[in-house]
């Protein structure tokens, strides 16, 4: 399974025209992006003091601000099933940045991601201001993260996780990691929550790798943005949603990982 990391994907050099939407998709990304997050932030002045955890209002920034960086790289967004109504998770496969930006426009959805994420430039304040989850992977932290999962469960937060625990070439699903599914089964709450499967599915571009919209192994961001904004004729990303998983009718942890590896792993094609 390790075998594919080693073979680099060979990009073309970057040409004048290509410099040129990289600088104007930057800007107005950017300008959307940060712009949409000082409208979030004014909206959660609001919305904190009236609804304490629970966030009525600004997920629908975050969705807004999200189509439209879609819109700005002229990137085709395919939507195929419904987020659930259940109580609960949601999985996904992850293959790239643009994961976030598709399952946030897809759906209201809340990240999970390690703690190293929120030290990120740039990334890191975005990633506190829309409410994600950091979790540190040490086993002593075990017991918090899981009063954390289920805080932010019971308030009814649909959190989101990548339970191959790194990002892939978008060609394939590594096994999934059963870890954090373990906090579904505590204080009653295997009883009431639903799982959903998603599957990311990715399209190149025309004349480019099959893994162009991957963002895995030692590939810097900075390098990979530059590339997706360079990029004339975009590809697309399909977000498929599959039938939820009922929490109670899997045995343990490692059962329902299984059950939702399978369905993501099914819809790649």
């Amino acid at each position: 399974m390790e075998g594919w990391k080693e073979v680099p994907i060979r990009y073309a050099p970057i040409g004048p025209a290509g410099w040129l939407r990289v600088v104007w998709r930057g800007l107005v990304l950017g300008v959307v992006t940060y712009g949409g997050l000082g409208v979030l932030l004014l909206v959660r002045l609001v919305e904190r003091p009236l609804f304490g955890m629970a966030r009525p209002w600004t997920p629908h920034v975050t969705q807004a601000v999200c189509h439209a960086a879609f819109a700005i790289l002229r990137m085709r967004l395919i939507v195929r099933g419904r987020p659930m109504a259940e109580r609960g998770a949601m999985v996904a496969n992850h293959a790239s940045w643009l994961d976030i930006f598709a399952l946030n426009a897809a759906a209201r959805v809340y990240f999970v991601a390690k703690s190293e994420v929120s030290g990120w430039a740039g990334i890191g304040w975005l990633a506190r201001a829309t409410g994600t989850v950091f979790i540190a992977r040490r086993g002593a932290e075990a017991k918090r993260q899981q009063r954390l999962f289920e805080e932010r469960l019971r308030a009814g937060h649909r959190l989101l996780f990548f339970p191959e625990g790194t990002s892939t070439d978008g060609l394939r699903v590594l096994p999934f990691k059963s870890t954090l599914f373990a906090a579904f089964f505590t204080h009653g709450l295997d009883e009431v929550m639903h799982i959903q499967p998603v599957t990311l599915v990715y399209r190149a571009p025309e004349r480019q790798d099959a893994r162009f919209y991957g963002w895995w192994a030692d590939m810097t961001f900075g390098g990979h943005f530059l590339r997706v904004l360079a990029e004339a004729r975009q590809g697309a990303v399909e977000v498929v949603f599959h039938e939820p998983v009922a929490v109670e009718d899997c045995a343990d942890r490692k059962a329902l990982a299984a059950r939702c590896e399978a369905a993501v792993r099914a819809a790649m094609g």
